[in-house]
């Protein structure tokens, strides 16, 4: 580690490598643990073939930082308290393998996973801590309290509910895993499960529209971040709780939150009420 990587870092500083360090969400959480204080870079991790492989990770920002991108998830995690990773579910899991057996923490912010995924997630996370959440925006979160609160007080008040979403072109799974999040916090505060109220298609002649239904609409185009939009729809009146993301900055702020968190933890499966102080 260079000078430079270490001057603006606490001697005690929560080692952090970043999965993905090329792509668009790796560059925006390489600059905000280049920026706290209490962070420090030691891994950079990208797929092989990758053109930054063998490159400095603080490169697009003209800041040497001594950490070299590499394809070696050993050779990232060597020097690591915490993975941060926004990838694809095969190399997030296959990163999370070796994590496991490192001790090292993950924050996971990839999208997309099955079931059976998810179960690995939560046998890996008796080896060591996870933070696993579809959306880590500090924001975002807030909101799945709010809905929440409201799924529970509109419950028995003939609300039809509809969730709305729409991200960028390159977004590779719909809906979002936020906008699934939320169908699955709706449903949960109103004693349900998703997948007997969830209708993600519409096209030519579907009938009237089903009670206890939780509808999805997905939009992709340009360069949206993320807005996602819950309608609750009665007679006469209409609710909606929406957020809208301008950057990518939420979710690096509340990924660094989740990191800081992970530090005091050894093992465990946590979610971002846990990392918020929402659960209760």
């Amino acid at each position: 580690m260079t000078a430079t990587a270490t001057a603006t870092s606490a001697p005690s500083a929560i080692r952090v490598a970043i999965a993905g360090a090329s792509g668009r969400m790796g560059h925006m959480l390489i600059d905000a643990v280049l920026a706290s204080p209490d962070l420090r870079l030691t891994g950079a991790l990208d797929a092989a073939g990758n053109p930054s492989l063998g490159t400095d990770a603080g490169a697009f920002l003209g800041k040497p930082t001594g950490v070299v991108v590499t394809a070696d998830v050993g050779q990232a995690l060597a020097n690591a308290d915490v993975l941060i990773d926004f990838t694809r579910p095969e190399g997030t899991l296959a990163h999370l393998a070796v994590a496991a057996e490192k001790g090292v923490g993950v924050v996971i912010g990839t999208t997309g996973f099955s079931d059976a995924q998810k179960a690995q997630i939560a046998q890996a996370a008796e080896k060591t801590a996870v933070v696993f959440s579809p959306n880590m925006s500090v924001g975002v979160n807030v909101t799945f309290k709010l809905l929440e609160m409201a799924a529970k007080a509109l419950q028995d008040g003939g609300y039809d509910i509809e969730i709305i979403e729409a991200h960028h072109k390159h977004k590779v799974d719909a809906p979002s895993g936020t906008a699934l999040k939320m169908g699955e916090v709706i449903a949960a505060a109103q004693g349900t499960k998703l997948a007997d109220r969830a209708v993600y298609e519409r096209y030519g002649d579907t009938g009237a529209r089903v009670d206890g239904s939780i509808g999805f609409a997905t939009v992709r185009g340009g360069d949206i971040v993320g807005d996602h939009t819950v309608l609750f729809a009665g007679d006469g009146e209409r609710i909606e709780i929406a957020h809208k993301s301008s950057s990518r900055a939420g979710y690096a702020k509340g990924s660094l939150r989740a990191a800081r968190y992970l530090a005091q933890h050894k093992r465990g499966l946590h979610s971002m009420y846990d990392v918020l102080g929402l659960n209760s």
